[in-house]
């Protein structure tokens, strides 16, 4: 496989011989911890099949991962201590990797879960500056040989709190890494915050990624992802949790669940404003809920029978719309083609085109929406102008347009939401 690497604008991912790379992620953070090869066989198999090619697990695992052992009876480390690895259990994450690779996909890793390094969580706390970079070293020499993997530093906590600066330790353990291999390397961040916030300038970090997390139904992460990618020096950026398919907004039963539509007004919006992609994750599937273990966030389904829920099928389509437009690598955030746009986030309007102007890709939220539109600053004279489901990936044809007019397109009564693509007839 080739190895993903930053392209040469520095915006966005692609593979080792420069070929566009869409990172559509699903989130398994309990991977390694809780299932046993077949398992992983048959999750591998199912997310392949729907266009998935990143999986986001965790070393170290969130859920009492250094004293519950793993699917196989292996803990991590022996007597919990962080300088005595167990080599089984590293063998296995090893072998896992492979799987991922024979299916064309690569795995993203986190080195542990936060609340090893900051003691918030079951933890213990185990991480100080001197061992953390120790462990990234062990890691990076272990693993340094496989082109289909990826770091990712952090794991859901502040690096900073209001008493204490953990950022000492996560960089100690991302230069670790990065002195024994040279896969890229991003951090996965506390909601809602960036990676940008602590780390953008250190050289470990070569991709951004948000958390735009599971509390405001219309938080507005086109607004961080777009700063990102206004930042200097330029580095690509992602949402790498946006909010998943069956968790309740806000965390509370009684505000009912996210749904499909919710995570499609999150998810494009977010690539539109600039993102190089993005992660999808189901509460049932990231913690590996099964009968033998108890419900975290109120997800009682097992994560078998969760992963052909609807979102799950239909974040792919976002993925293809991408990538059927070239040049892909020229593609910028543009919202001054919008000649209208709505204040409230429920409706807020979210507009990407080719640099040169060779194609417009518009998300409209909600049905019977109208947007007005300045072709003026399009390459060409003809433009034909379509509808994209993103619940299905149909494309209708609208008409033909020219560069002078301003047309008005109205989304349509189902959905509810849609998006509008303008490609250039003359080139």
């Amino acid at each position: 496989m080739e190895r993903i690497k930053v392209s040469s604008n520095k915006h966005f991912l692609v593979t080792g011989d420069d070929q566009p790379f869409f990172w559509l992620a699903d989130t398994a953070w309990e991977l390694f911890h809780r299932c046993t090869l077949d398992d992983i066989a048959l999750y591998l198999d199912n997310r392949r099949n729907k266009g998935f090619n990143v999986v986001q697990s965790v070393i170290l695992a969130e859920l009492d991962g250094l004293r519950v052992p793993n699917a196989i009876g292996e803990v991590p480390l022996i007597d919990m201590d962080i300088n005595k690895p167990n080599p089984a259990y590293f063998d296995f994450i090893e072998h896992v990797i492979q799987m991922v690779a024979e299916r064309d996909m690569y795995m993203c890793v986190l080195p542990t879960w936060g609340d090893k390094v900051t003691n918030s969580g079951k933890g213990p706390q185990i991480f100080n500056e001197s061992n953390a970079r120790a462990y990234g070293q062990f890691l990076g020499k272990r693993y340094r040989k496989h082109d289909n993997l990826i770091w990712m530093n952090g794991g859901d906590r502040y690096a900073v709190d209001e008493t204490n600066d953990y950022r000492p330790i996560w960089r100690a353990l991302g230069e670790g890494i990065k002195s024994e291999a040279d896969q890229i390397m991003t951090f996965h961040p506390r909601g809602v915050d960036g990676s940008s916030t602590e780390f953008h300038h250190d050289s470990w970090l070569d991709f951004n990624t948000w958390q735009s997390t599971h509390n405001d139904i219309n938080e507005p992460i086109w607004e961080e992802i777009f700063g990102d990618w206004m930042r200097m020096p330029t580095k690509p950026v992602l949402d790498s949790e946006p909010c998943y398919e069956g968790i309740h907004i806000q965390f509370d039963p009684a505000n009912g669940y996210f749904t499909p539509y919710d995570i499609r007004r999150r998810v494009y919006r977010g690539v539109f404003a600039g993102g190089c992609g993005f992660t999808y994750g189901h509460s049932s599937i990231w913690q590996m809920k099964s009968d033998e273990h108890e419900s975290v966030l109120a997800s009682s389904r097992p994560w078998k029978d969760c992963l052909d829920d609807p979102a799950a099928f239909q974040v792919h389509h976002l993925k293809d719309l991408m990538l059927s437009r070239e040049p892909y690598l020229n593609r910028i955030p543009d919202q001054s083609l919008l000649l209208s746009n709505y204040a409230d986030n429920h409706r807020h309007v979210r507009a990407t085109r080719e640099g040169n102007g060779l194609y417009v890709m518009v998300y409209i939220p909600t049905r019977l929406q109208s947007v007005q539109l300045n072709l003026r600053r399009l390459s060409g004279e003809t433009f034909k102008a379509s509808w994209f489901d993103p619940r299905t990936g149909k494309i209708t044809e609208i008409g033909i347009y020219g560069r002078q007019d301003h047309p008005t397109f109205t989304t349509q009564h189902k959905g509810p939401d849609w998006v509008l693509l303008i490609d250039s007839q003359d080139n």
